[in-house]
């Protein structure tokens, strides 16, 4: 096996190859390794696993399982983990403000651990919200030949003989609050919606990343939707690691597979699943990784023009499972194809290009979860972008599935989301009012939170289609009503956002992507001189360091240059 490889052309020959590097061999063998195994190539394996959440309990073994397949490609792997924050456990208090500066400490740690070990390729593997695009955003950073590997989702649970998701015992404290859900019901629920390993089940921010991560070209075809309780995980993850050695032998790597086009379908994916608004947060992201221009507008003018047709939960009816069941990621992108939504050209971690494996795909007619294109669920975007006077930035809004693109309201303004979820406890929050969440964005807050106790809490209370809400922070994939978040410039940032006041009318038309604030120039003027910018409590260790390097939400929340700066690339050391 290893006469394919070269090991002095490799980044581990700095740690493996010469008489000078005797002292590091010396702790390969401490380790019990071979001199076979130390002249092969060495490829890390990267898990997110750990014991914070379901999403994350079924990574380390499968990246174990990965070892098999890297060791019959002629490869040495290397496991090592990173960390994460589960955002339903962070979720509704301060813990929610590490969420997204975890997807950068993750994309940070693995590639330190890579770059300080001079390992040759990666197999990742990820199972929550900011552990899928912080491990991708790795693997285009270092470029090295990579695989992804998502650990799968988790299978619904039974109540009342419905499938239920975590979403559900969310909008089930908005209903206890309103005395519509007794306690004794909600503690039932609560026991039943979570029934084992994996992520959250609806087209969620996990699971819509995890069909970016097949739709992108970075995880082997159809791997991705399968529940992380299945058989086939195993195998997808030894055929992970024997298919990385096939990329390091041809040297394909991520950056010839992320390109422009690759992005654009990713983005077609998100809008035609009705996938996450946070999407429009991470591709930006990981195009910067890349040295690529793809910004919220960028994701937004495809949204526009992409038809909404995977009947998926929060807006739909279906689960990753029943994805899984339907024929995958692939299936919804043949339909995509053949109706001109998709570049077939950019390359794949197969080795093939996307449309040569979408050749091999043969359309189910007989499934229910995803629709043909020539017949959608609706002709344009499960999510939309918007700019106007109250974003001049921009800001996103999830629509599938909702009934009403246009609201007009005035405003009920709170600076933080503890302000907000107290109102709506307290029924507070009135019928047509635009509620307004602000200091909440990714310098402001600091790390722009996700709403989703709040959001869910209106809808179990009968008002989530009678109240709009928009903020400077985020919403989780699972939010559903009229809830637009991202909006730029942030207040911290002394954005419009920041000088709204009770009372001001608000209109937004998702169908015409406008968002704005109707209140005249002169009286914005004078609140914009008596602006001050706030203090947050957070003036030191990570939070305080995040808030200092960030960037806006619609360029991808960053805290470096990208690769458009870099003067090398790590692969090529």
């Amino acid at each position: 096996m290893t006469q394919k490889f070269d090991k002095t052309k490799l980044p581990s020959r700095h740690v493996s190859v010469g008489p000078e590097r005797a002292p590091h061999r010396s702790y390969y063998y401490a380790m019990g390794m071979t001199e076979e195994e130390i002249n092969r190539p060495f490829v890390a394996v990267a898990s997110a696993g750990n014991d914070s959440a379901p999403c994350n309990t079924a990574l380390d073994a499968q990246a174990n399982i990965c070892r098999d397949g890297v060791i019959a490609g002629g490869g040495t792997p290397r496991r090592f983990n990173t960390i994460t924050v589960t955002d339903g456990i962070a979720m509704g208090h301060q813990g929610m403000k590490s969420s997204l500066v975890s997807r950068e400490v993750i994309a940070d740690s693995v590639e330190l651990s890579v770059r300080g070990h001079c390992y040759d390729a990666l197999v990742g593997f990820a199972g929550c919200d900011k552990s899928l695009p912080g491990m991708m955003m790795a693997m285009v950073r270092l470029n090295v030949p990579s695989i992804f590997v998502y650990g799968g989702s988790i299978l619904p649970g039974r109540f009342h003989d419905k499938d239920v998701t975590v979403v559900d015992v969310f909008e089930a404290v908005g209903q206890h609050a309103a005395g519509n859900c007794p306690l004794k019901e909600l503690t039932a629920l609560e026991k039943v919606a979570c029934p084992g390993h994996g992520a959250c089940g609806g087209q969620f921010t996990a699971n819509t990343m995890a069909c970016v991560g097949e739709a992108i070209g970075l995880s082997l075809p159809n791997s991705n939707m399968a529940p992380a309780p299945y058989r086939s995980r195993e195998e997808v993850a030894i055929g992970a690691g024997k298919q990385v050695m096939y990329l390091l032998e041809h040297n394909i790597r991520p950056r010839d597979i992320c390109t422009k086009a690759a992005f654009e379908n990713a983005a077609r994916v998100v809008a035609a699943t009705g996938g996450s608004t946070n999407a429009a947060l991470h591709l930006p992201a990981m195009a910067s990784e890349c040295g690529i221009d793809f910004d919220l507008f960028d994701v937004a003018e495809i949204f526009k023009s992409t038809p909404y047709i995977a009947d998926l939960k929060p807006g739909g009816q279906y689960v990753a499972k029943d994805m899984h069941d339907a024929g995958g990621v692939y299936m919804l992108m043949k339909t995509l194809l053949d109706g001109g939504f998709l570049d077939p050209e950019p390359m794949t971690v197969t080795g093939k290009t996307l449309g040569e494996n979408i050749e091999e795909i043969t359309w189910n007619p007989d499934q229910k979860v995803i629709y043909d294109v020539k017949s959608p669920i609706t002709p344009t975007g499960g999510v939309v972008g918007l700019k106007g006077s109250l974003a001049p930035d921009g800001a996103i809004v999830k629509v599938a599935g909702m009934a009403r693109l246009q609201f007009t309201g005035p405003a009920q303004v709170f600076d933080c989301e503890e302000d907000a979820f107290a109102a709506v406890e307290k029924r507070a929050i009135n019928e047509g009012s635009v509620i307004i969440i602000r200091y909440e964005g990714p310098k402001g807050g600091p790390g722009m939170r996700e709403m989703l106790s709040t959001t869910a809490a209106l809808y179990g209370q009968g008002m989530g289609e009678k109240v709009a809400l928009i903020t400077d922070g985020r919403f989780s994939g699972a939010t559903r009503g009229f809830c637009i978040g991202h909006v730029g410039p942030e207040a911290a940032d002394g954005g419009p956002i920041g000088l709204v006041e009770d009372g001001d009318i608000i209109a937004i038309d998702a169908e015409a992507g406008t968002i704005d604030l109707q209140v005249d120039e002169d009286t914005l003027a004078q609140r914009r001189a008596k602006w001050e910018p706030r203090e947050n409590d957070y003036q030191s260790g990570a939070l305080w360091r995040y808030a200092q390097n960030v960037g806006p939400a619609s360029k991808g929340a960053l805290t470096h240059p990208g690769a458009k700066s870099e003067k090398h690339v790590y692969a090529d050391i």
